[in-house]
């Protein structure tokens, strides 16, 4: 488990297909526009068509390039083979064939869609991942998800799992430290005498209080 906040099974399914995309999915990602077509449509044969346009929907959906796009759901493949005219969506496992022309596909993809680095937006994702922290008093599984949610607005690749719930984990950290922070300043000099002394066990206490459990 990368951080204690995330479970097995949701550090797994982190920039993964953990299960085929609902019809509503389907059609708010995968569904190609005029924009798509214009990219996907000069590919010379069926499977790199379908493969490429795996590629685009995926980082739509996912926030990710596949290394190895041939793995998407029957669901998506046969969506996308359908809009493309494509009779045979099987023709994807061809497209695994020959690396470099996926390479070649996900280089252009970033060209054209304008696609950021997580290092050059990870200093704006922790100034918001802050404002996010302090203003709404979040836990950090909803951090994490709306950071998802940020980088894939933004056209950000999301970085390794462990990589942002660290980021979101000690950004979380530091503004709760700030909170604290400010609340105890605005309290007078009693009232932190006060409050302190309740963090005072008398000698004996705790372990009465253990036997009595």
């Amino acid at each position: 488990m990368p951080v204690e906040f995330l479970t097995d099974s949701q550090a797994a399914a982190y920039a993964a297909y953990d299960r085929a995309p609902s019809r509503t999915e389907l059609e708010r990602f995968f569904f190609l526009d005029d924009a798509d077509r214009a990219l996907i449509e000069p590919k010379r044969r069926a499977h790199n068509r379908l493969g490429f346009a795996a590629q685009l929907t995926t980082a739509r959906y996912l926030g990710v390039f596949l290394d190895d796009p041939i793995d998407v759901p029957a669901e998506v493949a046969d969506y996308l083979a359908e809009q493309l005219g494509i009779a045979d969506a099987s023709v994807l496992k061809t497209y695994g064939d020959r690396e470099n022309t996926r390479l070649d596909h996900v280089r252009e993809l970033r060209r054209v869609l304008e696609y950021t680095e997580f290092a050059e937006a990870e200093a704006e994702l922790r100034v918001w991942v802050d404002a996010r922290a302090w203003t709404t008093g979040e836990g950090p599984k909803a951090l994490f998800d709306a950071s998802v949610g940020w980088l894939r607005e933004r056209r950000v690749p999301l970085p390794g799992v462990t990589t942002l719930a660290r980021l979101v984990a000690s950004v979380r950290e530091a503004a709760n430290q700030r909170l604290w922070d400010t609340l105890y300043g605005l309290l007078s000099t009693g009232q932190r005498a006060v409050l302190d002394s309740l963090l005072t066990v008398p000698p004996g206490r705790r372990h009465l209080a253990q036997h009595d459990q």
